[in-house]
Protein backbone atom coordinates (compact mmCIF):
# COMPACT_ATOMS: atom_id res chain seq x y z
CA UNK A 1 0.00 0.00 0.00
CA UNK A 2 1.34 3.42 -0.92
CA UNK A 3 2.29 5.66 1.96
CA UNK A 4 -0.26 8.39 2.63
CA UNK A 5 1.01 11.84 1.71
CA UNK A 6 2.00 14.05 4.59
CA UNK A 7 -0.15 17.04 5.44
CA UNK A 8 1.24 20.24 4.00
CA UNK A 9 1.75 22.90 6.63
CA UNK A 10 0.76 26.44 5.65
CA UNK A 11 3.69 28.78 5.00
CA UNK A 12 4.86 30.85 7.94
CA UNK A 13 3.67 34.43 7.55
CA UNK A 14 6.06 37.34 8.14
CA UNK A 15 7.09 37.49 11.79
CA UNK A 16 6.43 41.22 12.06
CA UNK A 17 2.84 41.64 13.20
CA UNK A 18 2.50 38.19 14.76
CA UNK A 19 4.32 38.99 18.02
CA UNK A 20 2.74 42.10 19.49
CA UNK A 21 2.62 44.02 22.73
CA UNK A 22 -0.93 44.95 23.73
CA UNK A 23 -1.09 47.78 26.26
CA UNK A 24 -4.41 48.77 27.81
CA UNK A 25 -5.64 50.66 30.85
CA UNK A 26 -9.29 49.61 31.23
CA UNK A 27 -11.48 46.53 30.87
CA UNK A 28 -13.22 47.82 27.75
CA UNK A 29 -9.99 47.95 25.78
CA UNK A 30 -8.93 44.56 27.16
CA UNK A 31 -12.21 43.08 25.89
CA UNK A 32 -11.81 44.65 22.45
CA UNK A 33 -8.35 43.15 21.98
CA UNK A 34 -9.47 39.78 23.32
CA UNK A 35 -12.44 39.53 20.96
CA UNK A 36 -10.42 40.64 17.94
CA UNK A 37 -7.81 38.01 18.69
CA UNK A 38 -10.31 35.16 19.11
CA UNK A 39 -12.40 36.10 16.06
CA UNK A 40 -9.25 36.07 13.93
CA UNK A 41 -8.33 32.67 15.34
CA UNK A 42 -11.75 31.25 14.53
CA UNK A 43 -11.61 32.67 10.99
CA UNK A 44 -8.13 31.20 10.42
CA UNK A 45 -8.99 27.86 12.06
CA UNK A 46 -6.11 28.16 14.53
CA UNK A 47 -5.81 26.71 18.02
CA UNK A 48 -5.98 29.38 20.74
CA UNK A 49 -4.54 29.52 24.25
CA UNK A 50 -5.16 32.24 26.85
CA UNK A 51 -2.82 32.32 29.87
CA UNK A 52 -4.44 34.50 32.53
CA UNK A 53 -2.76 36.07 35.52
CA UNK A 54 -5.06 38.81 36.81
CA UNK A 55 -8.23 37.72 35.02
CA UNK A 56 -10.48 34.82 35.96
CA UNK A 57 -11.07 32.34 33.12
CA UNK A 58 -14.82 32.70 33.61
CA UNK A 59 -14.53 36.42 32.87
CA UNK A 60 -12.64 35.70 29.65
CA UNK A 61 -15.33 33.28 28.45
CA UNK A 62 -18.19 35.53 29.56
CA UNK A 63 -16.68 38.49 27.71
CA UNK A 64 -16.41 36.46 24.51
CA UNK A 65 -19.98 35.19 24.83
CA UNK A 66 -21.31 38.71 25.46
CA UNK A 67 -19.67 39.76 22.19
CA UNK A 68 -21.51 37.04 20.27
CA UNK A 69 -18.60 34.57 20.11
CA UNK A 70 -19.48 30.94 20.84
CA UNK A 71 -16.71 30.52 23.40
CA UNK A 72 -18.24 27.44 25.00
CA UNK A 73 -18.21 25.57 21.70
CA UNK A 74 -14.60 26.62 21.08
CA UNK A 75 -13.68 25.27 24.52
CA UNK A 76 -15.68 22.07 24.02
CA UNK A 77 -13.94 21.35 20.71
CA UNK A 78 -10.53 22.05 22.20
CA UNK A 79 -9.82 24.98 19.89
CA UNK A 80 -9.73 27.42 22.84
CA UNK A 81 -8.30 26.89 26.31
CA UNK A 82 -8.18 29.48 29.09
CA UNK A 83 -5.79 28.72 31.93
CA UNK A 84 -5.43 30.68 35.16
CA UNK A 85 -1.80 30.42 36.24
CA UNK A 86 -0.10 32.29 39.07
CA UNK A 87 2.92 33.10 36.93
CA UNK A 88 2.71 32.02 33.29
CA UNK A 89 5.12 29.40 31.98
CA UNK A 90 7.17 29.22 35.18
CA UNK A 91 8.42 25.86 36.38
CA UNK A 92 9.68 25.37 39.94
CA UNK A 93 9.21 29.14 40.49
CA UNK A 94 11.90 29.97 37.90
CA UNK A 95 11.19 31.60 34.55
CA UNK A 96 13.02 29.61 31.87
CA UNK A 97 13.25 31.23 28.41
CA UNK A 98 14.88 28.16 26.85
CA UNK A 99 12.17 25.84 28.12
CA UNK A 100 9.38 28.13 26.98
CA UNK A 101 10.85 28.53 23.49
CA UNK A 102 10.96 24.74 23.21
CA UNK A 103 7.36 24.44 24.35
CA UNK A 104 6.17 26.78 21.59
CA UNK A 105 7.59 24.35 19.04
CA UNK A 106 5.77 21.52 20.79
CA UNK A 107 2.55 23.56 20.97
CA UNK A 108 2.55 24.28 17.24
CA UNK A 109 3.19 20.60 16.48
CA UNK A 110 0.23 19.67 18.70
CA UNK A 111 -2.01 22.21 16.96
CA UNK A 112 -1.17 20.71 13.55
CA UNK A 113 -1.76 17.22 14.90
CA UNK A 114 -5.24 18.34 15.99
CA UNK A 115 -6.00 19.64 12.50
CA UNK A 116 -5.50 23.38 13.06
CA UNK A 117 -3.59 25.69 10.74
CA UNK A 118 -1.50 27.29 13.46
CA UNK A 119 -1.42 28.40 17.06
CA UNK A 120 -2.24 31.76 18.64
CA UNK A 121 -1.59 32.67 22.25
CA UNK A 122 -2.43 35.49 24.65
CA UNK A 123 -0.36 35.87 27.81
CA UNK A 124 -1.08 38.35 30.59
CA UNK A 125 2.32 39.76 31.48
CA UNK A 126 1.65 41.82 34.61
CA UNK A 127 3.14 39.01 36.74
CA UNK A 128 6.57 40.36 35.76
CA UNK A 129 5.96 43.38 37.99
CA UNK A 130 6.34 41.38 41.18
CA UNK A 131 9.71 39.74 40.47
CA UNK A 132 12.67 41.78 39.21
CA UNK A 133 14.82 38.76 38.32
CA UNK A 134 12.03 37.13 36.34
CA UNK A 135 11.31 40.45 34.62
CA UNK A 136 14.93 40.51 33.42
CA UNK A 137 14.62 36.95 32.11
CA UNK A 138 11.32 38.00 30.52
CA UNK A 139 13.12 40.74 28.59
CA UNK A 140 15.72 38.21 27.45
CA UNK A 141 12.91 35.95 26.28
CA UNK A 142 11.02 38.70 24.42
CA UNK A 143 14.21 39.63 22.58
CA UNK A 144 14.97 36.05 21.54
CA UNK A 145 11.49 34.80 20.70
CA UNK A 146 11.08 36.95 17.55
CA UNK A 147 13.93 35.23 15.69
CA UNK A 148 13.81 31.82 17.39
CA UNK A 149 10.05 31.27 17.26
CA UNK A 150 7.99 33.75 15.25
CA UNK A 151 10.29 33.74 12.21
CA UNK A 152 10.09 29.94 12.14
CA UNK A 153 6.61 28.92 13.26
CA UNK A 154 2.96 29.72 12.38
CA UNK A 155 2.47 31.18 15.86
CA UNK A 156 0.73 34.45 16.74
CA UNK A 157 1.39 35.82 20.21
CA UNK A 158 -0.12 38.86 21.88
CA UNK A 159 1.47 39.90 25.16
CA UNK A 160 -1.12 41.70 27.29
CA UNK A 161 0.21 44.52 29.49
CA UNK A 162 -2.27 46.04 31.92
CA UNK A 163 -1.08 49.56 32.67
CA UNK A 164 -2.98 49.53 35.98
CA UNK A 165 -0.83 46.68 37.31
CA UNK A 166 2.68 47.61 36.17
CA UNK A 167 5.15 50.43 36.65
CA UNK A 168 5.54 52.58 33.56
CA UNK A 169 9.28 51.95 33.29
CA UNK A 170 8.99 48.16 33.34
CA UNK A 171 5.98 48.14 31.05
CA UNK A 172 7.75 50.40 28.55
CA UNK A 173 10.91 48.26 28.51
CA UNK A 174 9.03 44.97 28.01
CA UNK A 175 6.50 46.34 25.53
CA UNK A 176 9.35 48.00 23.63
CA UNK A 177 10.95 44.61 22.99
CA UNK A 178 8.26 43.88 20.37
CA UNK A 179 8.32 45.09 16.77
CA UNK A 180 4.54 45.51 16.69
CA UNK A 181 2.51 47.50 19.23
CA UNK A 182 -1.26 47.64 19.59
CA UNK A 183 -3.47 49.45 22.04
CA UNK A 184 -2.30 52.34 24.24
CA UNK A 185 0.85 54.16 23.25
CA UNK A 186 3.90 53.80 25.47
CA UNK A 187 6.75 56.17 26.14
CA UNK A 188 10.26 55.21 25.09
CA UNK A 189 12.25 54.09 28.14
CA UNK A 190 15.73 55.41 28.84
CA UNK A 191 17.08 52.38 27.00
CA UNK A 192 14.94 50.33 24.63
CA UNK A 193 16.12 47.03 23.14
CA UNK A 194 14.15 45.39 20.33
CA UNK A 195 14.77 42.64 17.75
CA UNK A 196 16.13 43.69 14.40
CA UNK A 197 13.72 43.43 11.51
CA UNK A 198 15.20 41.26 8.80
CA UNK A 199 18.39 40.08 10.51
CA UNK A 200 19.25 38.25 13.74
CA UNK A 201 20.20 40.70 16.44
CA UNK A 202 18.97 43.68 18.41
CA UNK A 203 18.52 47.43 18.10
CA UNK A 204 19.53 49.59 21.06
CA UNK A 205 17.77 52.93 21.32
CA UNK A 206 18.47 55.60 23.92
CA UNK A 207 21.14 55.73 26.61
CA UNK A 208 22.99 52.76 28.13
CA UNK A 209 24.45 53.54 31.54
CA UNK A 210 24.29 52.69 35.21
CA UNK A 211 20.53 53.19 35.47
CA UNK A 212 19.90 50.77 32.59
CA UNK A 213 22.41 48.08 33.57
CA UNK A 214 19.69 45.45 34.08
CA UNK A 215 18.36 46.07 30.57
CA UNK A 216 21.88 45.78 29.15
CA UNK A 217 22.41 42.56 31.12
CA UNK A 218 19.19 41.09 29.68
CA UNK A 219 20.29 42.01 26.15
CA UNK A 220 23.69 40.41 26.86
CA UNK A 221 22.00 37.21 28.05
CA UNK A 222 19.95 37.12 24.85
CA UNK A 223 23.14 37.50 22.81
CA UNK A 224 24.82 34.61 24.62
CA UNK A 225 21.91 32.22 24.17
CA UNK A 226 20.64 33.04 20.70
CA UNK A 227 21.49 30.15 18.33
CA UNK A 228 22.28 32.40 15.37
CA UNK A 229 26.01 32.26 14.55
CA UNK A 230 26.42 35.96 13.69
CA UNK A 231 23.92 38.18 15.51
CA UNK A 232 24.26 41.94 15.20
CA UNK A 233 23.79 44.93 17.45
CA UNK A 234 22.51 48.09 15.79
CA UNK A 235 23.69 51.20 17.64
CA UNK A 236 22.33 53.71 15.12
CA UNK A 237 19.76 55.01 17.64
CA UNK A 238 22.07 54.85 20.65
CA UNK A 239 22.88 58.22 22.20
CA UNK A 240 25.20 57.10 24.99
CA UNK A 241 27.11 53.92 25.83
CA UNK A 242 29.19 53.79 28.99
CA UNK A 243 32.23 51.59 29.51
CA UNK A 244 30.47 49.17 31.85
CA UNK A 245 27.73 48.51 29.29
CA UNK A 246 30.29 47.96 26.56
CA UNK A 247 32.20 45.49 28.72
CA UNK A 248 28.96 43.62 29.52
CA UNK A 249 28.17 43.25 25.82
CA UNK A 250 31.76 42.33 24.94
CA UNK A 251 31.82 39.64 27.63
CA UNK A 252 28.57 38.27 26.23
CA UNK A 253 30.13 38.15 22.76
CA UNK A 254 33.15 36.29 24.17
CA UNK A 255 30.91 33.66 25.80
CA UNK A 256 29.09 32.84 22.58
CA UNK A 257 29.95 29.45 21.07
CA UNK A 258 31.97 29.49 17.88
CA UNK A 259 34.16 32.49 18.64
CA UNK A 260 32.83 34.71 15.84
CA UNK A 261 32.96 38.40 16.78
CA UNK A 262 29.73 40.24 17.46
CA UNK A 263 28.84 42.50 14.55
CA UNK A 264 28.16 46.16 15.44
CA UNK A 265 26.20 48.38 13.08
CA UNK A 266 26.60 52.17 13.15
CA UNK A 267 29.14 52.25 15.95
CA UNK A 268 29.09 55.69 17.60
CA UNK A 269 32.39 57.58 18.07
CA UNK A 270 32.26 56.82 21.79
CA UNK A 271 32.34 53.07 21.03
CA UNK A 272 35.32 53.46 18.73
CA UNK A 273 37.16 55.43 21.43
CA UNK A 274 36.36 52.77 24.01
CA UNK A 275 37.67 50.07 21.68
CA UNK A 276 40.86 52.09 21.28
CA UNK A 277 41.19 52.30 25.07
CA UNK A 278 40.45 48.59 25.55
CA UNK A 279 41.93 46.82 22.49
CA UNK A 280 41.30 43.40 24.05
CA UNK A 281 37.59 44.02 23.38
CA UNK A 282 38.26 44.31 19.65
CA UNK A 283 38.55 40.55 19.21
CA UNK A 284 34.96 40.09 20.38
CA UNK A 285 33.38 42.92 18.38
CA UNK A 286 33.49 43.75 14.70
CA UNK A 287 32.31 47.18 13.51
CA UNK A 288 30.52 46.87 10.17
CA UNK A 289 29.47 49.62 7.80
CA UNK A 290 25.91 49.41 6.47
Amino acid sequence: MAEAPKAVEPPVRAAVGRHSSIVYSDDRRWAEHLCTFVRDGLDRHEAMRYFAYATEPAQVLRTLSDAGIDAQEAVRSGQLTVTNVAAPHRGDAVFDPDGLIGRWHEGVDAAFADGYRGLRVIGEMSWAERDTDDADRMLEYELRVHHEVFERLPLTGWCFYDRRLMSEERLNVLAGAHLTHRGDSVAEPTLQVAPLDGAPGFLLNGSAGWDTRRTVAAAAAALVRTPHPRPELDFSALQHLDADSLVTLAQAAARRPGGAPLRIRQAPPTLRRLLDLFPELGSTMEVVVR
